[in-house]
């Protein structure tokens, strides 16, 4: 069988999307997913996204991790297949659509994509860290020179440690720059690696460092190894809400898949 598939990134975070509004797709081969995704015998991604139908909203997304895995909410992903649902027509400046983590709303304005992230009410602070659910889990640490560091080393030890290990989680390390621009290097569960970006992973930053007091900006940017991203947000008596992604989403080719 063959299919037409698309390759995107947003910021280096980089994903194969294929329109299965025909279900052509089987979602049960998580062994092929993770063979198209790997980068030496597949296509090479970080994730696996499929486009589907919605009886009420403009499209479904299907988010899998490299590893083959159905996964929780992907930002950047969520902010590329807006862009792809845009090229195929599905909408033109603004989407809804429905993720794993519920419905998200989209913009695309002067070649940026904004994603709605869902609100948070509760950032779990510990005395070196914070833990924060932006859609995925996320750990939070501020650290110093993050570019010297060996982040699929680190990142590991945490995913890893016998605290997170069963449910796994997404690692953030994070440098101030100044009041409101950061520097940030995400180990992502799934992957197992460090990712050039991940958006529900500068999403969690830019909450953490708002809630310890490491800034008092509500909009705020994120250098990622891929590039830049700006996470925009409301805090109130509630917690966080109003929480946007902000960045590019590129569509780099497209070709066939044939299994």
């Amino acid at each position: 069988m063959k299919m037409e598939f698309f390759k995107y990134h947003g910021t280096g975070n980089d994903f194969i999307i294929v329109d299965n509004r025909q279900l052509v797709f089987d979602k049960s081969r998580t062994s092929l997913i993770a063979n198209l995704c790997d980068r030496r015998f597949g296509i090479g991604a970080d994730g696996f996204i499929l486009l589907e139908d919605h009886k009420y909203h403009d499209f479904t997304m299907i988010y899998y991790n490299s590893d083959g895995n159905e996964s929780s909410m992907c930002g950047n992903g969520g902010r590329c297949i807006t862009h792809f649902a845009k090229f195929l027509g599905l909408i033109t400046d603004k989407a809804t659509f429905e993720a794993i983590d519920g419905i998200h709303h989209a913009q695309i304005e002067n070649g940026s994509v904004r994603l709605q992230m869902q609100n948070v009410k509760q950032v779990e602070q510990n005395e070196f860290y914070s833990v924060i659910d932006t859609g995925s889990p996320h750990y939070v640490k501020l650290t110093s020179e993050i570019a010297k560091m060996n982040i699929n080393e680190s990142g590991a030890l945490i995913r890893y440690s016998e605290e997170f290990a069963k449910k796994g989680i997404n690692v953030n390390f994070v440098e101030k720059n100044n009041n409101d621009y950061f520097s940030v290097r995400t180990y992502e569960r799934g992957v197992e690696a460090e990712t050039l970006s991940c958006g529900t992973g500068v999403t969690a930053v830019a909450l953490a460092m708002h809630y310890i007091g490491e800034t008092e900006k509500n909009l705020i940017t994120m250098k990622t190894e891929g590039g830049e991203l700006q996470v925009a947000f409301d805090k109130n008596a509630n917690g966080y809400e109003n929480i946007w992604l902000i960045g590019p989403a590129i569509q780099v080719f497209k070709g066939e898949l044939e299994w």
